[in-house]
């Protein structure tokens, strides 16, 4: 039996699979934490990644690993392989500014026909205009810029050479400098945002491409990417409700949106991955839970309780800021609270509407770039929740198809890992969890209240 693993290095956590290469059957896993915090010291996935696969067994039977990680964050190398400065992730805002500059000096129209993306907080480019402007000697000092994955790939290989960091193209189509159509780094937008292009950037491999390790090393992926390969997405669309909500879908053609809610990112097998990203989805229930002093269990059940609509209760999640609509200094807000609608039971439904509706902007962006939107799988941790399921249709208007929980980022980067063993043009065909289907009931007012609610804050 021939075993391959794969690595979620996700902004919480680390995961690792164990699963056989030929039928995906899970042989063993395991996990390890990371801090909490928005920068981290990349040192911190390294000790992660050695205790979750201590935790699976370790590697002295397994064939081949990938590495599968939270994208966009910025890990900066000095030119003997050390981290410059702890690592900004994905969901560090503080380079909103830097975001709004870069997009003003091209033109948003610009930057979506030249790599797919308009720049935000999240994604690299912007984190290397912060870094210039407000650590110029960090800045001076970076040889060598690489994303989460990239970094944990060139540990795993360990020769401490910048010349043999890799990435995929997945990950790299999220640094707003790789033009995903040419599969080329785009040397001037680097240029445009640190000052200066002589840094190092990973080699771009390709999706069944590999490197020498203690192990065969797959190309890895962004978590996103990685996902779809897991849960084996193909008609749907994928709607992710983890620490971000993300909607996404496969597709032929590279996404090119001046707007800037559909970023045109590549996927794990050679084409496109267009995908809408709200900043607020699972941590929506976790703080209205708390909120309301109760478990998430409860919150389920009292959001099942409630009417659709709430009564009139819309909560706008803008919790942590957000990404779509692009407003990284918003707060969330409660509408149409009365004296009669005043109940736990209509709070805690609109806290599942509300993280919904934002993810159903994205449905919408994306159905605008071409996608068929006629049915949702639906992942992600709060995709447990009852509610949630329930919920799901009629706010989406589409079947909503839920598969059994999974590891879906490590589960991919599995898939991808026995690819780069078995070879072709496809990665292997793995047997795909049971799921459960929730018919459409669409139910439109919930979506204009919501609609009328999130007006009213972008009006301000």
């Amino acid at each position: 039996m021939t075993l391959v693993a794969g690595v979620d290095s996700s902004t919480q956590s680390c995961k690792v699979v164990v699963r056989e290469a030929e039928t995906g059957e899970l042989v063993r896993e395991g996990r390890a934490t990371h801090p909490d915090g928005t920068e981290v010291h990349p040192s911190h996935w390294w000790d992660a990644l050695q205790s979750a696969l201590s935790d699976a067994g370790g590697l002295d039977d397994v064939a081949a690993l990938s590495v599968a990680g939270q994208q966009h964050g910025m890990v900066c190398l000095d030119e003997d392989g050390e981290v410059v400065r702890e690592a900004l992730l994905w969901n560090d805002t503080r380079s909103a500014a830097a975001a709004a500059s870069l997009t003003d000096e091209l033109g948003a129209q610009q930057w979506a026909e030249r790599i797919g993306l308009v720049p935000v907080a999240s994604f690299t480019i912007t984190k290397l205009r912060w870094l210039a402007q407000h650590e110029p000697a960090n800045a001076a000092r970076t040889a060598a810029v690489c994303l989460p994955h990239d970094w944990l790939t060139w540990r795993l290989r360990g020769t401490g050479d910048l010349g043999d960091l890799v990435t995929d193209r997945s990950d790299a189509s999220g640094t707003g400098y790789f033009d995903s159509v040419t599969d080329k780094y785009v040397p001037d937008l680097v240029s445009l945002a640190l000052g200066r292009s002589d840094v190092a950037l990973p080699r771009v491999l390709g999706p069944a491409e590999f490197v020498d390790g203690p192990v065969r090393l797959g190309a890895g992926a962004g978590d996103n990417a990685a996902a779809m390969l897991g849960v084996g997405g193909g008609a749907d669309v994928v709607v992710s409700l983890g620490t971000s909500g993300v909607v996404t879908a496969t597709s032929e053609v590279r996404a090119s949106d001046a707007s800037g809610i559909v970023a045109g990112f590549a996927d794990a097998t050679g084409r496109y991955l267009p995908l809408a990203c709200t900043l607020n989805a699972a941590r929506v229930l976790d703080a209205t839970a708390r909120m309301l002093g109760v478990d998430l269990a409860t919150l389920s059940s009292l959001a099942l309780s409630a009417k659709p609509g709430a009564e009139g209760v819309v909560m706008v999640p803008y919790l942590e800021g957000e990404r779509t609509p692009n407003l990284p200094d918003a707060t969330g807000a409660l509408h149409g609270l009365t004296l009669t609608n005043a109940t736990p039971a209509n709070i805690a439904r609109a806290a599942v509407e509300g993280m919904l509706c934002g993810l159903a902007v994205g449905l919408d962006a994306l159905a605008e770039q071409g996608a068929d939107v006629t049915g949702v799988r639906l992942v992600g941790g709060a995709a447990v929740s009852p509610a949630v399921r329930e919920i799901a249709p009629v706010v989406f208007g589409v079947p909503v198809t839920v598969p059994a929980p999974g590891e879906y980022v490590a589960d991919g980067a599995a898939r991808q890992a026995a690819w780069t063993l078995a070879g072709g043009a496809t990665p292997p065909e793995w047997t795909l969890a049971e799921s459960r289907r929730y018919e459409a009931d669409a139910v439109p007012e919930v979506r204009a209240r919501y609609a009328d609610a999130a007006q009213k804050y972008l009006s301000r």
